[in-house]
């Protein structure tokens, strides 16, 4: 639990209502974080407390709470809180975040987007360059999922890009065959597997195009540069 001394204000209006907690300000980043980790109401706030006013220590009256969240529990109102209201992140804490979300979604276009004009993977660094290019804004609150989609409507003019599915093949060494289940099922789903008479493992595993040189790079790792990769047309 943050020290109040510490703690920023999360506050909620609502049909003239005033509500007000005092919160942990990385905590409750995290928590409105829609791909960040779970973040339990009872670690983050500073007291168990529904204020109408934190600064005058003024509680918020049960009438209230009832009437707009329909429960007196601190902590189901404080999720609402949360989860509706807004909290007042310092200028440091927003600008991180944005950075953050900004690399997480430039890794996902270059893990799943590729050149359809060579159907190979885009270096992250161009899409790094796409993306500054066309000035996309990045907003902390909302899911990399979705603003990956915004990111690749704007940079589809400056360079040929789109999500696609490739299969590639691969031969393991029956030696690196059976502890290459668990990083091959990273990558993607296996369509087909056989063990040659040579004992030696084929399979064709589908995945998203810009995982194809990491995918031929783990594989190489494994079975100690033996094994072989290819991307079927």
């Amino acid at each position: 639990m943050v020290n109040v001394d510490e703690a920023i204000i999360a506050k909620y209006e609502y049909c003239g209502e005033h509500f007000e907690i005092l919160v942990d300000p990385d905590l409750a980043a995290e928590f409105r974080n829609p791909d960040g980790q779970d973040v339990a109401i009872e670690d983050l706030l500073a007291v168990e407390e529904i204020f109408k006013d934190s600064k005058k220590g003024d509680k918020a009256s049960e009438e209230a709470m009832l009437k707009i969240f329909e429960t007196t529990d601190p902590i189901e109102v404080s999720k609402v809180i949360l989860e509706k209201g807004h909290v007042q992140l310092t200028a440091e804490q927003k600008r991180q975040m944005q950075e953050d979300k900004r690399r997480l979604v430039i890794n996902k276009i270059s893990r799943e987007a590729i050149n359809p004009q060579s159907g190979l993977p885009h270096p992250a660094q161009r899409i790094e360059n796409a993306v500054n290019e066309a000035k996309v804004k990045f907003d902390p609150f909302v899911s990399v999922d979705q603003q990956v989609q915004t990111a690749l409507k704007a940079i589809k003019p400056l360079i040929p890009i789109r999500f696609e599915k490739v299969k590639v093949a691969v031969r393991l060494p029956g030696s690196s065959a059976g502890g290459a289940y668990s990083a091959i099922h990273h990558f993607g789903e296996i369509l087909n597997e056989e063990w040659q008479q040579d004992g030696s493992w084929i399979g064709i595993v589908e995945m998203s195009g810009g995982l194809q040189d990491d995918f031929a790079a783990k594989m190489a790792e494994i079975s100690s540069g033996e094994a072989e990769t290819k991307t079927i047309k």
